[in-house]
């Protein structure tokens, strides 16, 4: 094997074997698409690049020569229709295989993809589409995000709409289509400074944000696949997420086919721990990473009678671990938990890498790709055990261009040469991170990202309710739980069939994952003297109760 990766990374260890010091090095015209799965195409064709199994179909092995005829393919069908440099084109596959050669072909063309969630609502799809200006729709027959494309209004950018699976009236059929495109495809010029990927992110002010990568973002995720997930070259790596989200590009694709590794991909309707565990245990999975949640079911569910003894690595991100979950994979499985972060914004950037013995709780240490600081309020950096702002250097790559269309809010966040997170942490005597909180009151439920903003902005839309604040309240399972505290207009009491009515109606407005799985009917919201809401005052207050339950 070639070690591809080694091309553009220059590393050092200290004696103790311990990443030190690590740089990425690219040519100006870099391409994922040309560069890693056309080189492997080329050099080692046979290598498998992804396992795809489903509740609904045969279970898929794909090549890397695979990938780059069907990328290319796509690549062609697309060309056909005038996608070509900077168009934006949203793709919402959940995890169909053909996603990856969507995401492929559109690097390899240049344009901008635009992974989205099918759980999207109307209002939610509208405004992408609308903001983002998406040249063209990608979607799958299995939900109704189809459906709230067709009806999304007033949206002149929209040109082609692309179905996978049973086609419908105004839908392309993407597989007829792309079965008869061409598998010849000339390179295109591209540069690895050019825009390759928008990502739409949650806010508590405003509607979500479009955070924007250049094609280096892909080469910064060596630093995840290498040194945190541990990939295995000749294994299988397992990510679990919705290739709606930024974390299946983290686990599913850049830096585990940069790695020359395997993905599994798994398409199920609902998440079963023990189908995991055995699909774990089938496919002889060697690197495995999921949120904590995911690790708390497999153990409720029982390891025992499951063959977990292939997997090498286990990594978790996306929610607080709580040490109880991490004692007890230990002991029954050997394997430490090794813990990460990083933001959409960003790749991974703190993280229990390779070598280090893991604090449960803490998110590890600073990566080396990157230069971090924890400051106060002021700018001026904070010792250890003194909450601060996390932030690193805006130019390490990984981090994002900026936000599309938002000069205001990218100057605000890349101020002063440094990526602000917006996240509170604190960082002990050794140098490990501590997380504290968001500054911006972004929920983390079941490894998913939830602006109270959005909630509320459908909350609002019930009959009943006058005021509403939408905060994370504390949970053994989930991490937290979307609470919502409402005013009601006069004439309507806090009732039971109320809060279910109104709990239904929230999922009907926006992604059902949304909806506040705890509602509280309250005479008043606390606010501030400017009229603002204090959804701090709330959450201590759950955070009180939460504590007193669990203390007794």
């Amino acid at each position: 094997m070639r070690k591809i990766n080694e091309r553009y990374t220059r590393e050092t260890y200290d004696e103790n074997g311990l990443l030190k010091t690590y740089r990425l090095e690219y040519p100006e015209n870099y391409n994922f698409g040309y560069d890693i799965v056309d080189d492997i195409a080329v050099n080692d064709p046979q290598r498998i690049a992804m396992y795809w199994d489903s509740v609904h179909a045969e279970p898929r092995k794909f090549t890397f020569a695979d990938i780059k005829r069907m990328s290319d393919k796509t690549a062609n069908f697309l060309a056909g229709l005038g996608i070509t440099k900077g168009d934006r084109v949203m793709v919402i596959l959940k995890v169909k295989y053909q996603f990856w050669f969507t995401i492929v072909a559109l690097h390899k063309l240049g344009a901008i993809a635009i992974p989205a969630t099918h759980m999207l609502m109307k209002h939610d799809v509208e405004y992408r589409v609308r903001s983002a200006e998406v040249k063209a729709v990608i979607c799958m027959d299995q939900n109704e995000a189809h459906i709230a494309v067709d009806t999304a209004e007033d949206i002149p950018s929209l040109k082609y709409k692309i179905m996978v699976g049973a086609p419908r009236d105004g839908w392309l059929d993407f597989d007829s289509e792309v079965e008869k495109a061409s598998e010849v495809f000339e390179r295109r010029d591209t540069k690895a400074s050019e825009p390759m990927l928008m990502y739409f992110t949650s806010g508590t002010s405003g509607n979500p944000k479009m955070v924007m990568h250049s094609h280096v973002y892909s080469l910064a995720h060596i630093m995840t696949a290498k040194h945190w997930h541990q990939v295995d070259p000749e294994g299988i790596h397992f990510t679990i997420a919705d290739t709606g989200w930024g974390k299946a590009v983290w686990g599913k694709l850049y830096g585990q086919w940069i790695m020359e590794s395997a993905v599994m991909v798994y398409e199920y309707d609902k998440f079963n721990p023990s189908e995991i565990l055995d699909l774990i245990e089938k496919y002889r999975i060697t690197t495995l990473c999921c949120p904590p949640t995911m690790f708390r079911m497999f153990i409720n569910a029982g390891l025992e009678g499951h063959d977990l003894s292939s997997l090498k690595n286990c990594c978790i991100a996306g929610e607080a671990l709580n040490p109880d979950t991490y004692n007890t994979w230990l002991k029954q499985t050997g394997l430490r938990l090794m813990e990460g972060y990083g933001q959409t914004e960003t790749t991974l950037t703190v993280a229990n890498l390779r070598g280090m013995t893991p604090k449960p709780g803490s998110m590890g240490k600073p990566s080396p790709q990157f230069v971090a600081d924890i400051v106060d309020e002021e700018g001026n950096s904070v010792p250890a055990g003194v909450n601060g702002e996390l932030v690193f250097k805006a130019d390490c790559p990984g981090i994002m261009i900026g936000y599309y269309r938002d000069p205001e809010k990218t100057k605000e966040t890349l101020r002063g040469g440094w990526h602000h997170t917006g996240d509170v942490v604190w960082k002990d005597e050794d140098g490990y991170i501590w997380y504290v909180g968001r500054n911006d009151d972004i929920i983390k439920s079941s490894g998913y990202r939830i602006s109270p903003f959005e909630i509320e902005s459908a909350l609002l839309l019930h009959p009943s309710v006058l005021e509403c604040a939408v905060t994370g309240v504390p949970d053994e399972v989930r991490g937290q739980l979307v609470k919502a505290t409402i005013v009601l207009r006069p004439g309507y009491e806090p009732t039971e069939d109320l809060k279910k009515d109104i709990q239904n109606f929230t999922k009907k407005e926006t992604a059902p994952y949304k909806y506040p799985r705890v509602v509280e009917f309250v005479d008043e919201i606390p606010k501030s003297i400017n009229g603002k809401i204090r959804r701090v005052v709330i959450r201590k207050k759950n955070e009180e109760e939460y504590a007193k339950k669990h203390s007794a």
